[in-house]
C-alpha cells in the first residue's frame, strides 16, 4: 500500500499529460501538490514543515541554475538570427532548387541539415529550433511532408546537449555527480542510438528520392563517427553546456567548405550570419580552457547556498553569457530597441519549460528528503536485485515520450536510480547516463515533438503514417538501451 501511495505523484503527472487537457507545467504542479502530503503523511523519514521548506528551497535553487540556459539561449538565438543575410539555398527558392543542384549535392545538404546544423541549433537554444533550422534548409528540395517530418525529427538526435545541455546539467544535479562526468558517460548510449538514427536517415532519403551509393553512406557514417569522437573529450573538458557547439561549429564550417563550391558572395554572407555564434563559442571555450581566466571567473563571484548542489557563478555561467551575448548582439546591430520585445518573446516561448524545471526539481527534492526515493530503490532491489536496472530505460523512455522531455523522468526517478545503483554495486555514472539518455532521446517519438515536425513540414494529418514508419525504429532504440542496461548489470 505504501508503494502505491508513493507512486501517486508520478501517476498524477502521467494522468494529467495523458489526458491531453494539461500541459507539462500544470502536470508538474499537480505532481508537486500531491507529493507534499504524500511525503508528509507516508514518507519513511520524518518530514515536517522545516524539511519541506528546505526541500522546496533546494528545488528552487536547482531551477534557478538551469533557467538562464533556457531563456538566455532563446534570447541570443532570436537576436543573432534576426535580419540575417539569406543563404544560397534561400536564394534558390522552393520551385527551382532541384534544377540548380545535383542529386548528390541535394543528398549532402540533407545530411548537413539533419546531423550538423540541426543539432547545433538545438544545442544553442532548444525548443525545436533544430527542427526549424533543418526544415528551413531542405524545404527547397521539394520533399514530401511525411519524409520532411522524419528529417526534422532527425535534428533531435543529440538532444542530451540541447538547450546548452540544460537537461544534462539538471540530471547531474539530481544524481549529485559532476555534469562533465555525466556528459562523458552519456556518449555510450548516444553512440548506440546512432545505429538507429543513421539507418532511419538512409531509408527516408532513399524513399524521398535522394538515394546514394554505399560509398556516400560510408562517408556520412565517418562524419558522424568523427563528430562523436570529438564530442566525447569536449564534453569532459568543456562541460555539456558548450561541448556540442564547440565541436559542431568548426565541423559545419569544414563541411560547408568541403561540399562547395563556395563563391566570395556566399562566403561573406555566411561569415556575417555566423559571426555572433563564433564569438560566443570562442569566449565560452576560452573561459573553460584558459586556467587563469577560468579561475578568476569562477572565484570572483560564487553563491553556494547548498554544498551538494551546483553553485551559481554568474561570470562563468554559460546561461549568463547567452543573456549578455543576446543583449550585445542587439546593441551592436543597432537593434537595442527590440530587446524588450525579444525578451518577452523568449519568455513566452520558454516559460512552460522554465516553470516545469522549477516544479519538477521541487518535487524531486521533496520525495528524496522524505526518504521515498530511497525506499523505492531499496524495494525494487529487494525484489529484482540487479535486474531492477533493466526497468530504467523502459520507465525513462515512457515518460520521455509522454512529456517530450527528460526532465520529468529524471526528477521522478533519478534519485532512486542512484540509490539502486549503489545498492547493487553498479556504476552510478553509467546508470544515471542510461536513465538520462533514455528519457531525453526517446522524446524523439513524443506526440508533442511529432506535432511540431508536422506543423513545420506542412504535414498535419500525416502523423499516423509517420508513426507507422517510425515504430520499428522506436523498438530498435529501446532494445539497444535495454542491451546497455544488461551490459551494465553483467559488467559490475
Amino acid at each position: 500500500m505504501s508503494y502505491l501511495l508513493w507512486s501517486l505523484p508520478a501517476l498524477a503527472v502521467v494522468a494529467a499529460i495523458g489526458s491531453g487537457r494539461f500541459n507539462t507545467t500544470w502536470a508538474a504542479m499537480m505532481g508537486l501538490l500531491i507529493a507534499v502530503p504524500v511525503a508528509t503523511l507516508t514518507g519513511p523519514v520524518a518530514f515536517g514543515p522545516e524539511p519541506l521548506l528546505r526541500s522546496l528551497a533546494r528545488g528552487l535553487w536547482i531551477g534557478a541554475t538551469i533557467a538562464p540556459y533556457i531563456l538566455g539561449g532563446l534570447l541570443f538565438w532570436q537576436m543573432a538570427a534576426r535580419n540575417t543575410t539569406a543563404t544560397p539555398s534561400d536564394d534558390v527558392g522552393d520551385s527551382g532548387a532541384n534544377a540548380g543542384m545535383t542529386q548528390l549535392a541535394q543528398r549532402r545538404l540533407l545530411f548537413f541539415a539533419c546531423f550538423l546544423v540541426g543539432p547545433f541549433a538545438e544545442s544553442a537554444t532548444g525548443f525545436g529550433v533544430g527542427m526549424l533550422g533543418t526544415v528551413a534548409l531542405v524545404r527547397c528540395l521539394g520533399i514530401a511532408p511525411r519524409h520532411l517530418m522524419n528529417f526534422a525529427l532527425l535534428s533531435q538526435t543529440m538532444i542530451p546537449w540541447g538547450a546548452m545541455g540544460s537537461g544534462t546539467m539538471l540530471a547531474a544535479a539530481y544524481a549529485r555527480i559532476p555534469a562533465t562526468q555525466l556528459g562523458l558517460y552519456a556518449m555510450v548510449p548516444v553512440t548506440l542510438l546512432m545505429l538507429v538514427w543513421l539507418p532511419l536517415f538512409w531509408r527516408t532519403a532513399r524513399r524521398a528520392g535522394f538515394g546514394a551509393p554505399i560509398a556516400e553512406c560510408a562517408r556520412e557514417a565517418a562524419w558522424i563517427a568523427a563528430a562523436l569522437a570529438l564530442l566525447a573529450p569536449a564534453s569532459f573538458h568543456l562541460g555539456p553546456e558548450t561541448a556540442l557547439m564547440t565541436v559542431y561549429g568548426p565541423l559545419i564550417v569544414l563541411r560547408y567548405l568541403v561540399d562547395g563550391p563556395v563563391d566570395g558572395r556566399s562566403l561573406g554572407a555566411t561569415v556575417r550570419n555566423v559571426l555572433p555564434y563564433a564569438l560566443l563559442i570562442g569566449g565560452l571555450v576560452s573561459t573553460r580552457l584558459l586556467p587563469p581566466l577560468r579561475d578568476v571567473l569562477r572565484s570572483a563571484w560564487t553563491v553556494t547556498p547548498f554544498e551538494d548542489l551546483p553553485a551559481w557563478m554568474p561570470l562563468f555561467h554559460a546561461g549568463a553569457w547567452l543573456l549578455v551575448g543576446g543583449v550585445l548582439t542587439g546593441l551592436i546591430r543597432g537593434q537595442g530597441h527590440l530587446l524588450g520585445h525579444e525578451a518577452r518573446a523568449a519568455w513566452a516561448t520558454g516559460k512552460h519549460a522554465v516553470l516545469a524545471v522549477f516544479l519538477f526539481a521541487m518535487m524531486a527534492e521533496v520525495l528524496s528528503a522524505a526518504g521515498i526515493s530511497r525506499a523505492f530503490a531499496e524495494g525494487m532491489f529487494a525484489t529484482l536485485h540487479e535486474g531492477a536496472v533493466l526497468a530504467t530505460p523502459i520507465l525513462a523512455s515512457l515518460f520521455g515520450i509522454l512529456t517530450n522531455s527528460g526532465n520529468a523522468p529524471n526528477s521522478l526517478f533519478m534519485p532512486s536510480q542512484v540509490v539502486l545503483a549503489m545498492q547493487a554495486g553498479l556504476s552510478v555514472p553509467m546508470v544515471t547516463a542510461l536513465q538520462h539518455v533514455a528519457g531525453t532521446s526517446m522524446g524523439f517519438f513524443s506526440p508533442v515533438r511529432m506535432s511540431i515536425a508536422a506543423s513545420l513540414s506542412h504535414g498535419m494529418g500525416q502523423e499516423r503514417a509517420v508513426y507507422l514508419t517510425l515504430l520499428p525504429y522506436a523498438g530498435a532504440a529501446l532494445a539497444l538501451l535495454l542491451l546497455q542496461a544488461t551490459w551494465i548489470v553483467l559488467a559490475r
